[in-house]
């Protein structure tokens, strides 16, 4: 059976509609399809490393004070009344009293006080980090330049339908609520599709092959009729 496309992979010229259209079908049955197109494990496109083992539980005290510290974070935020920079500097105060009291303690003991941790990076990392940084911002410029002129319209809709939906969140919600449901939502919802992920890969593409006959037809009939001259002229 050969592997399908990913559905929201666009070509060199960036047509998603396409693309879309191309899609060969999944099985009636949803079987052999995985999330997103991916085909590495799911620990493995997280990254592999520490950030993948607290997310997905493999160190259970960690992932659940990251659940306890959102928690607690919120509530201070959310239902204390008190002003975010009120408690960054309530925290900042605190501690700064705590290392004076430790320090001048050290002093009467006649012991040394302990040294600050150095935060070392090397210049091969900063560039590094640098690089990454530049081409990521420029392949957001580039979408962005897209969107604009018009060149793909399936980006551009997905693009105004997501912020459309976040300021309608946002008029319900606090910006630490929605903040707050969203670390809630990191830390748990790939630990259970890391547990069941057969049942959801195929139950998925179930869905997605639906959904692909149905676009196939509104992109016959719709999508197919827009005038596409306009991103002609652009590139002109």
């Amino acid at each position: 059976m050969e592997n399908s496309p990913d559905v929201f992979s666009i070509d060199g010229e960036g047509d998603a509609r396409k693309a879309m259209v191309s899609t060969s079908s999944t099985p009636l049955d949803g079987s052999g399809y995985r999330l997103f197109g991916r085909e590495a494990s799911v620990y493995n496109c997280m990254g592999g490393g520490k950030v993948a083992d607290v997310l997905l539980w493999k160190q259970r005290l960690v992932s659940f004070g990251v659940i306890v510290v959102a928690t607690v974070a919120w509530f201070l935020f959310e239902w204390s009344e008190l002003s975010f920079l009120s408690i960054c500097s309530d925290v900042l105060l605190i501690l700064i009293v705590v290392l004076f009291l430790c320090a001048n303690y050290a002093v009467y003991r006649n012991k040394q006080p302990q040294a600050l941790p150095e935060l070392v990076l090397s210049e091969e990392m900063v560039n590094d980090a640098a690089a990454s940084f530049r081409v990521k911002i420029n392949n957001v410029l580039l979408i962005a330049h897209d969107i604009t002129l018009g060149k793909d319209f399936i980006l551009f809709f997905k693009v105004v339908l997501s912020l459309w939906l976040l300021s309608v969140i946002g008029s319900f919600f606090s910006f630490f609520t929605i903040a707050y449901v969203g670390s809630i939502i990191l830390i748990t919802v790939p630990a259970l599709y890391s547990k069941y992920e057969q049942h959801v890969d195929k139950y998925y593409g179930m869905i997605h092959q639906q959904f692909s006959k149905r676009y196939k037809v509104v992109d016959d009939n719709v999508f197919s009729r827009l005038p596409r001259s306009f991103s002609k002229d652009k590139d002109s």
